[in-house]
Formats: C-alpha cells, structure tokens, sequence
C-alpha cells in the first residue's frame, strides 16, 4: 500500500475495525474511508456494490462482523450466520468485482475444531466437528475465508485472511449479555466494586484454557500482512501462551480492584476446553505480540472507565 492508496476499513467502530484504522493513521496513510452502519449496510447486496462501484477502493480490511460471547452466539444461531455471511459474501464479491487490489478478511479462531490438536496450526481448519456453541459463526467465517480462497484460485486476486485469538482492549463491547469472556469479567468485576458485592459468580468451571491478544497488537500484525503477505491459507495472529479462565478471573478481579469472594456455576458452559494458537507462521513473516496480558487489561480497564463513569446502562 502507498500511502496515499485508498484504503476502506469496514467496520471501523467495532474494535478490530477501530484498532486497525488507528494503526493506519499511526502509518501515516492519508486516504481512509469509512462508513457507518446507517450510513452503508452491508448485508444489502446493492448498497454493497453501490458503494464499491462509486468509491473503488484499492485495498479493503473487512472487520465489520456481528460478535458476541457465548450466551450471544447461542441465543441467536440463525441471526449471527445470516448476517455475518451477507456481510462477507457482499464486500468481498463487490471487491472483486470493481477490482480492488488486495482484501484481508478477519475471522476468529473460532472456525478450527472443537477438539483441535494443540496448539492450532492453519492446516487444521476443517479437520474435526466445531464447537456447538458458536457454530454458526464459525461457518459464516469459515465460508468467507474460503470465498476469498476460491476466488484467488479461479480469478488470481489477492485476498488473504487473518484468524485472531480471543481479543479485547481499547473499544472492546461490555455489553452484560452479549460480551466476550474479558470485558464481561472487567464489567462485572467493576459493577461488583461499586456496589460493595461480596461475591461474583462465574460461568462453568474455570478450567478452560484460553488465549488473548489486545487488539492494537493484531491492527499491527493485519496492516504488516496486507504488505508483506499473500496466499491462500490464513494466518493465526495471537500471542501462543494461554491461561485458564479461573486464574484469568483472578487477574481481572486483582486490575479492577475487587477483593471479594469468586464462585463458579458449573450448569453453564465451558466452551472449547482448550484454545491455543501456533503462531509460528505469523513470527516467521516478522511478527511479534508486544503487549502482556497483564498491561493490556490495564488499558482496556483504562478504557472501560473513560467510556463509562459507571459501569455502563444495558
């Protein structure tokens, strides 16, 4: 990319989308565009090509996405397919078809196996039954990766996809239902703080392990792959350490300054017991996470608080 090339960033309110347009302007790149949702929905087939076919942008980073956690994913199967496969299927065609350069695809480390061998490798995609949970938006992500792959093959364009770990950090959703496992934990680890609770309890058992990598680490690692990087198989971005949700719990609780009691509900779900990346692929291409766990949930924590004086209304 030059740095005058025009660049469209979809999703840019979400927090990937959010992180890597920072990251952009870090980088001196003059020449971003966005759109809000209200402003472009890109569920809608001919909104979607109208704005490809009046703006043509050179390169395309496709972050906009419908995410949520696991009561989120599991509530609403039918919702977080549909809306997630028009969103890429429309982008990503509308790309190809008023020729931009190069698109990158963000995905979620959720479309390897459930029971992946460990750590997970690239190839491992489509080795093994997905986790249940969150299924259907781990085929809608599977499906945009592959439609990036397929086109390549027959067409010759430069698409490549990028599948991250667990994220979280500046912008991140704390929304009491449909959050991820860390910023549900900053909230209620905050909103138990204020109100004096005693105790808080947590989802499952605490065993599984997890990975996190704070988001502006992947804008990084997504504008360094959109120069350096093309081919067919996606790449992992995360940091390869992993940590059980109960000492990540404790971690939390210890940032946000909660000092009472934490018990576990095991008649909810775990999820995934085990969910680590191999980013050995990403390392050989020049790239490294530099933020530690524990510095990033103290800017997301930091964040968190600018955001909300209190912890936020539902």
């Amino acid at each position: 990319m030059q740095k005058d090339s025009k660049i469209y960033v979809a999703g840019h309110r979400g927090m990937v989308g959010g992180a890597i347009f920072r990251e952009l302007q870090r980088q001196g790149y003059t020449n971003i565009i966005t759109r809000t949702h209200s402003e472009l929905d890109l569920t809608s087939q001919a909104d979607t090509e109208s704005f490809f076919a009046r703006e043509k942008p050179e390169y395309v980073f496709l972050a906009a996405a419908k995410v949520g956690g696991i009561a989120a994913n599991s509530a609403a199967l039918a919702d977080f397919m549909y809306i997630n496969m028009m969103i890429e299927m429309n982008a990503i065609n509308s790309a190809w078809r008023n020729g931009c350069k190069k698109l990158e695809f963000l995905g979620s480390s959720c479309i390897y196996p459930r029971m992946s061998p460990q750590p997970i490798k690239e190839e491992y995609l489509l080795s093994g039954y997905l986790e249940k949970t969150n299924e259907a938006y781990a085929l809608a992500k599977i499906s945009g990766l592959k439609y990036c792959e397929y086109l390549n093959t027959q067409y010759g364009t430069d698409y490549i996809s990028v599948m991250p770990c667990n994220l979280y950090g500046i912008g991140d959703n704390y929304h009491p239902e449909h959050s991820h496992v860390l910023p549900a934990l900053i909230r209620r680890f905050h909103e138990a703080k204020i109100s004096g609770a005693k105790s808080v309890t947590c989802w499952g058992d605490g065993s599984p392990l997890r990975e996190f990598l704070y988001v502006d680490d992947l804008a990084e690692l997504c504008v360094y792959l959109m120069n350096h990087y093309s081919g067919n198989e996606t790449v992992n971005a995360g940091t390869g350490k992993e940590i059980t949700i109960k000492d990540l719990t404790a971690l939390v609780a210890e940032i946000v300054g909660y000092d009472g009691a934490i018990s576990w509900d095991i008649s909810r779900p775990n999820g995934t017991p085990r969910k680590v990346m191999d980013v050995s692929k990403a390392e050989s291409l020049g790239w490294k996470a530099k933020t530690s766990l524990r510095d990033g949930i103290k800017l997301a924590y930091e964040d968190f608080r600018s955001r909300y004086a209190e912890a936020p209304a539902n």
